[in-house]
């Protein structure tokens, strides 16, 4: 008989064997469309296969019941969703009259949205404020294609679900958007560093790590496939990670709260952060953002009020970047880039950064040029190489340079610290973590930068405005500690090396990176597999995936083009090329390669699953059983279209 999981006190409330009936709440109804979106979530615009699908989906239809709430027309107007932060700048810009603004502050809901409706005219002359992933669409180390709206808008990954929560909550308030609506009273019936210590009681390590995998929202969706209804099977951990039903819970405890017990909840986090990244409280400034991007682009903005006007900045970054920690360091006035080369398995030669800070530096051979900054990733999103950060820290620092880390992908899969590596900014998103609801996080060690009492104070305002989100991070992370970032590193490193040795024995498939299962240097990968298939597309790839086994992986450049080009051997002639293609047809993408990730969820039976169905896929082979493209396209489309009424389906005051 199977063990009742042991949660905190709030049950699901679409859970029929839920054991404590809720009483009733305003939250009710947001709440079962909330689930329902967690149950396919993925990736927004960015994926593959059925969840992305859903997901894209619910996001676009989220734009349409804005409009509709403000009783405007999709004809003229766009809606941009935007953190509290990135809102005030945006609308710094225009006219008051210019645009309509909805915040989910107002309604008294913890999720730190701002929806904002500008007509498409004005939208043309507006600036973007922060840079990075899906905001271009196409990058060379010199020069950017930019996309048009709203991605140019909504820089990184979208907060989704926090979006589908607002939206839910403005219908159900009616056209009045009464405020505070949904705020609500509920004593905490503990202090908020008990409210994580209480999640899974009594459980550590490996049997933590199962017991919690149980509880995955969405574990084991039916999706259509040519073969009938099969399991969703999310091999897209790169992109975004799904959640579990505990992390839920601390949300929908957290909603509930008054703003006092909130802030005490936010401050909490701050205290988990610092002890899983190992930077003291004393010695790091814990802000909170909407994602990596948003954090990054505040730390280009701080590091360039903070470089000395008779310094003209170098920054050095490497091919391995995702955009997101290449294009905010770009908008730093006056800055020029320096590019890390890597090897054909996505290494950098740390030789080459110590002779660049020579020469800038030390031997001051670039006049008053100086290396402020090197930036690196953690982890590549594309390759998963992952760089050696005690290394790069220590060159660094010797010719007094900085070390910012993009560790979004290396959150999840390895453990960090902070203080002994000497990092001196890192930021990451808690959807790469399991919590996705719209949370980042970026970490400042106070000796390394000047930052006054007022921007502090800004920075924390918009970011601890999302509550809610930021309570799911402590959660996961609470987590992750208490399996042991040991345990998670190990089962990874083995899917990994199940997933290469079945790859590599398919004739027709070219592997990137690391490719030998058996190299040392795989102890330094996270579970990110790149791909392609001689003579096929890799969009065609990745559908095949989705439909004839319900596999959700991801296709494209990945937003990392430098990386992925260097790896296609893609040289200055056909990029300059490909920019001149781009231009004139701008509806045309780049199919780049196909991308596996594997994440906590993962088994030999997911790997499994893909390598016997790339094999039956390059081998040609067609059952009678199958469905014919148009079917199957219509199967997912039904699916798509059942899923999104299905969170949307509450009727509007």
């Amino acid at each position: 008989m199977t063990k009742p999981k042991q949660h905190v006190s709030i049950q699901n409330p679409t859970d029929p064997q839920s054991r404590t009936p809720m009483k009733p709440s305003p939250f009710h109804e947001i709440e079962k469309s909330v689930y329902s979106a967690l149950e396919t979530y993925a990736n927004v615009h960015r994926g593959s296969g059925h969840a992305s699908t859903v997901t894209t989906a619910l996001y676009e239809k989220a734009r349409d019941a804005v409009l509709a709430h403000l009783n405007l027309s999709k004809k003229k107007y766009k809606v941009l969703f935007c953190s509290p932060g990135r809102a005030a700048a945006l609308t710094d810009q225009l006219h008051t009259n210019a645009f309509h603004q909805l915040s989910s502050r107002d309604l008294g809901l913890a999720v730190g949205v701002r929806a904002i409706a500008i007509s498409k005219k004005t939208l043309k002359s507006l600036r973007p404020v922060d840079t990075g992933g899906g905001a271009a669409r196409l990058i060379a180390p010199k020069w950017v294609v930019w996309e048009h709206a709203p991605d140019l808008f909504e820089a990184g990954t979208p907060a989704v679900i926090n979006i589908i929560a607002f939206v839910r909550a403005l219908q159900l308030s009616g056209k009045a958007n009464a405020r505070n609506a949904f705020s609500e009273s509920e004593s905490l019936s503990a202090n908020a560093q008990q409210l994580f210590e209480g999640i899974l009681p009594g459980l550590s390590g490996e049997t933590l790590m199962a017991e919690l995998l149980e509880t995955r929202i969405g574990r084991s969706m039916p999706v259509p496939t040519t073969r009938g209804m099969q399991p969703y099977i999310n091999l897209d951990n790169s992109a975004s990670t799904p959640t579990f039903a505990p992390i839920w819970d601390v949300v929908r405890f957290t909603w509930r709260q008054p703003a006092a017990v909130q802030e005490q909840i936010v401050q909490s986090v701050r205290t988990i952060c610092a002890q899983f990244l190992n930077a003291p409280q004393t010695d790091y400034h814990t802000l909170f953002t909407w994602n990596t991007t948003e954090a990054v682009n505040s730390a280009a903005r701080l590091v360039a009020t903070d470089t000395p006007s008779d310094i003209a900045p170098v920054i050095v970054s490497t091919m391995l970047e995702h955009s997101s920690n290449d294009l905010p360091w770009r908008t730093i006035p006056g800055v020029q880039m320096e590019y890390l080369s890597i090897n054909d398995e996505g290494f950098v030669d740390p030789s080459q950064l110590q002779q660049l800070l020579v020469e800038y530096n030390d031997e001051k051979k670039h006049g008053n040029q100086r290396i402020v900054l090197v930036s690196v990733s953690g982890a590549s999103n594309v390759l998963g190489t992952c760089n050696r950060l005690s290394e790069i820290s220590r060159l660094a620092h010797r010719y007094n340079a900085r070390l910012f880390v993009d560790a979004a992908q290396l959150i999840a899969h390895r453990k960090i610290d902070i203080a002994t590596d000497q990092i001196d900014f890192l930021a990451f998103s808690a959807h790469k973590v399991y919590a996705p609801f719209g949370a980042g996080s970026l970490i400042i060690k106070k000796q390394s930068l000047g930052i006054d009492e007022k921007t502090l104070s800004t920075l924390e305002q918009h970011g601890d405005e999302n509550a809610a989100g930021i309570s799911a991070l402590g959660a996961s992370l609470s987590l992750l500690n208490r399996i042991g970032m040991k345990h998670i590193e190990q089962k990874e490193l083995s899917l990994t090396r199940h997933a290469l040795m079945g790859l590599s024995n398919i004739s027709n498939v070219r592997l990137y990176g690391i490719k030998a299962p058996d190299t040392l240097a795989l102890s330094q990968k996270v579970g990110v597999i790149p791909f392609d298939v001689k003579g096929t597309m890799p969009a065609t790839t990745a559908r095949r995936l989705a439909e004839e086994r319900g596999i959700g992986v991801r296709y494209g450049c990945h937003c990392a083009h430098i990386t992925v080009k260097r790896i296609l051997h893609i040289g200055p002639r056909l990029e300059a090329f490909q920019r001149i293609i781009l231009r004139l047809v701008p509806m045309l993408k780049f199919q780049g390669v196909v991308r596996v990730s594997f994440g906590l969820e993962n088994s030999i039976d997911d790997v499994d699953a893909l390598v016997q169905t790339m094999l039956r896929f390059t081998d040609k082979q067609v059952s009678s059983t199958d469905l014919s493209q148009k079917e199957m396209k219509q199967a997912m489309g039904s699916f798509a279209e059942e899923r999104v009424a299905r969170v949307f389906a509450t009727q509007t005051k």
